[in-house]
């Protein structure tokens, strides 16, 4: 509980402290100590500063727990893997609905506030079409493409996050309110910013690095040379996710930026099935992986070892980039592999982004 203070602490520090607060923690570094060094660098002068922000932090758990807010700090087995892997994680997403879904591999879907009604059905089919196949869709809960994404895959059955640019209790914009609670059924409505929190302009691109930092890859529907939705396809791109795009009328001079982001060699989406492809997700129903043909006579052959958990050791807890390192893999192809072992009860992920091979031989 005492790190939970000084994580909701850290995070109450100015966003610019949180690419260096994630830096210190990777390397080890307990919280309180890494609050203590970003404070006496930068508020030498105020010695009464981190008690004033343990304050503000235990009124912001307080209002949590009374309004069935769940904070989920870095250090949590429960915060999404995906979130660590960028430069600048939050210290603590403040959760409402199911924090599972932050673990399940997502896909963002973004795009014009202001959508023609072709922008909005486009979105609703893809996101119902990628939620049927298991897949969370994670948007900002805008109006426009973001609430059609969203509402796409509730009607699928399926799963969505919503990320916030307030805090979770404060709706915004406040005609989503009913929607954020079926969110809250079947998924969760998210944010790095404290319970109570109103909408600030700055907030929202600020929350775009989460959209695409939870997402294996982010497609874009109609979106204007100024849109948002661009600073959420950047942020993808220097992430090393994918980026997808969905082509418009070339008249309307809504699809500037989409358009711009396929000639600059994103992904063209027409169907579910581009993502999927993308992704290098199996069509439904492809047959399994024929053998080798080498196991002949009734003898099996025997399974070769899977690369990535060779270079786990049972009981040993490894981050991605010692998994990189020695797998040879990149974070965008193995995070995705990492995630499917750990359904498959391969592995098991514990606190800090770090994951444990699972020994299953008893």
């Amino acid at each position: 509980m005492t790190h939970l203070f000084d994580f909701v602490a850290l995070s109450l520090l100015p966003p610019w402290c949180w690419r260096r607060a994630a830096e210190r923690l990777r390397a080890g570094d307990a919280p309180h100590a890494v609050l203590r060094a970003l404070l006496d660098d930068h508020w030498r002068n105020e010695p009464d500063k981190a008690s004033t922000l343990r304050s503000l932090a235990a009124a912001a758990i307080g209002g949590a727990a009374h309004n069935a807010i769940t904070p989920i700090p870095w250090s949590d087995a429960a915060y999404p893997v995906a979130l660590t892997t960028i430069v600048d994680p939050p210290p603590v997403l403040w959760t409402r609905g199911g924090v599972a879904s932050l673990s399940t591999p997502a896909v963002a879907i973004v795009g014009s506030r202001a959508a023609s009604q072709y922008g909005l059905a486009v979105a609703e089919r893809l996101a119902g079409d990628l939620a049927a196949r298991g897949l969370v869709i994670v948007s900002g809960l805008a109006r426009g493409v973001d609430s059609a994404a969203h509402r796409g895959a509730l009607a699928a059955g399926g799963v969505t996050v919503a990320v916030l640019g307030s805090g979770v209790d404060v709706m915004y914009p406040p005609e989503h309110a009913a929607l954020a609670k079926e969110i809250d059924v079947r998924g969760a409505v998210i944010s790095e910013l404290v319970p109570g929190t109103p909408p600030q302009q700055w907030f929202f691109p600020l929350r775009n690095r989460i959209i695409s930092g939870l997402s294996r890859a982010v497609v874009v529907i109609e979106a204007s040379d100024k849109s948002g939705s661009l600073i959420t396809a950047r942020c993808a791109l220097e992430q090393g996710r994918d980026v997808l795009a969905v082509p418009g009328n070339v008249l309307s001079g809504r699809n500037r930026g989409a358009h711009g982001l396929l000639r600059d060699g994103a992904k063209i989406v027409e169907s579910a099935d581009d993502i999927l492809e993308e992704l290098g997700m199996p069509e439904k129903g492809a047959a399994p992986l024929p053998s080798d043909g080498r196991s002949g006579k009734g003898v099996t052959a025997a399974l070769p070892v899977d690369p990535i958990l060779a270079c786990l050791i049972p009981g040993e807890a490894c981050d991605l980039d010692a998994i990189a390192e020695r797998s040879g893999l990149g974070t965008a192809r193995l995070l995705p592999r990492l995630f499917e072992l750990e359904l498959q009860g391969a592995v098991a992920r514990v606190g800090g982004g770090r994951f444990v091979r699972v020994d299953r031989s008893c």
